[in-house]
């Protein structure tokens, strides 16, 4: 039996993963942290929705010490949110300290444990100026670093590292993917904001403009 475990934000990316992996694996684990986002308990609403949708396990993971420790408007405990295009300028501050990093080592050994060879992230092409730890480079480094450090050898894979943000979408659409059981504000409200970057991506990916996107915003 093929078996990998999933990084399960979900977001938007997270979901169309898990919906490719359900196809590709007799088995997907999936698990979703709890590190004091503001939109965390929106997306692990989500999570919790693909999981059953798709029939994965699923283990929330707390993490409180991040709001301790690190600086990010992403978290709880840092600056607003803000508004306008995704862009090097207006997005930095909501870079999360070695986010992918933390996440990727507790899946390397839950996978190790459960005797898992894989573990999959969602990191994708439009992430890599913005979010080192989304990077090809920075994922094939934690994979050899995750080989090295587990007798199984597990792998870490990010299948999506050369698509775009509508390329995903497009496979998303084609995996059959119901985008409203997926969550992308950074804002954290009860329905999208519609003004934030990750809004303003999204509708752009799923075909706002066009009358594509299915998602509800405030505007």
């Amino acid at each position: 039996m093929s078996k990998a475990v999933i990084l399960l934000s979900g977001g938007m990316d997270s979901g169309v993963l898990l919906a490719w992996a359900s196809r590709r694996y007799d088995r997907v684990h999936a698990l979703t942290f709890d590190y004091g986002s503001r939109h965390g308990v929106r997306e692990q609403e989500k999570a919790l929705k693909l999981a059953e949708h798709y029939r994965a396990p699923l283990k929330t993971i707390r993490l409180p010490f991040f709001n301790e420790l690190f600086t990010s408007s992403l978290l709880t405990s840092g600056d607003e949110i803000p508004e306008g295009p995704y862009a090097q300028e207006n997005i930095s501050s909501t870079v999360v300290p070695f986010r992918n990093g933390i996440m990727l080592s507790i899946a390397t050994g839950y996978a190790e444990d459960r005797g898992i060879p894989t573990a999959l992230i969602a990191s994708h092409g439009g992430d890599h100026p913005i979010y080192p730890d989304c990077r090809p480079a920075f994922t094939e480094a934690m994979s050899r670093a995750a080989q090295e450090g587990t007798f199984s050898r597990v792998s870490i894979q990010a299948p999506f590292a050369l698509l775009d943000k509508k390329q995903i979408a497009e496979l998303g659409r084609e995996l059959g993917l119901d985008f409203r059981m997926t969550y992308s504000c950074y804002k954290g409200g009860k329905i999208h904001c519609g003004r934030c970057a990750t809004c303003l991506e999204r509708k752009t990916a799923l075909g706002y403009d066009q009358g594509l996107d299915p998602t509800e915003y405030e505007r």
